[in-house]
């Protein structure tokens, strides 16, 4: 293994439009899923794997947000004037999160078993990767539609295509970034180059997961995390 991440990047900016009136008022990092705001089942997960270095991105209502994180162990990267998307967010963050590859996770999802973070951890290896995703099969994509994103091959290798979820959790090299002209872009484009060079590998959650990316979404999640 050779450059353990130790560092998360949270994707907390967006336009507060997808959760409809839920987000009116409030981003949906802080649109609560069983009595907890989405934000913070993401910060218990980090949590739980010991990274202490965390970089939360935020645009919408990005006052609120930061109160909210006041006092704890998070740096903000501020995004107010101008949402760079997955991509020109996790650059503009760089400064923040360190050198070497990093983990990005999403804040509008659940997770119900294994830590996914400490499991992208152990099978990282940056000798053969740039890039590693956590993947659902299809039919445990709670909240998810459509028949998946990624194929996989023997060796764990992904390809564009029907098999796998991505679950909003990754490891990735972010070296070549900074060759990006635009601004705001999606790490769609890094993976992309990545995958041409077969250095984009997946491993599969096979705890629970809940895509809590609309409203209909928030009671699948909260039976989800009720379940014994």
């Amino acid at each position: 293994m050779r450059d353990t991440p130790q560092s998360v990047m949270l994707f907390a900016a967006g336009f507060g439009t997808r959760m409809g009136d839920l987000t009116k008022t409030r981003p949906k990092p802080l649109v609560e899923v069983a009595g907890k705001p989405l934000i913070d089942h993401a910060l218990d997960i980090i949590d739980e794997a010991g990274v202490e270095r965390v970089v939360a991105n935020v645009h919408y209502l990005a006052d609120q947000v930061e109160d909210h994180l006041a006092g704890r162990n998070v740096m903000i990267s501020d995004e107010r004037a101008q949402i760079l998307e997955t991509g020109g967010g996790l650059r503009k963050a760089l400064g923040l999160l360190g050198k070497g590859p990093v983990m990005t996770l999403n804040t509008d999802a659940v997770w119900r078993g294994e830590n996914v973070i400490t499991k992208l951890r152990t099978h990282w290896d940056g000798t053969e990767m740039d890039a590693l995703l956590a993947l659902v099969r299809p039919e445990n994509a709670l909240g998810h539609r459509g028949k998946g994103d990624f194929a996989m091959d023997a060796q764990g290798g992904l390809t564009r295509g029907e098999g796998y979820v991505y679950t909003g959790a990754q490891i990735l090299n972010p070296a070549g970034i900074g060759s990006v002209s635009k601004d705001a872009f999606s790490l769609n484009l890094l993976w992309d180059e990545m995958i041409a060079r077969g250095r984009v590998y997946g491993v599969i959650y096979d705890g629970g997961w809940c895509d809590v990316g609309q409203p209909s979404s928030i009671a699948l999640a909260e039976s989800l995390l009720g379940d014994s």
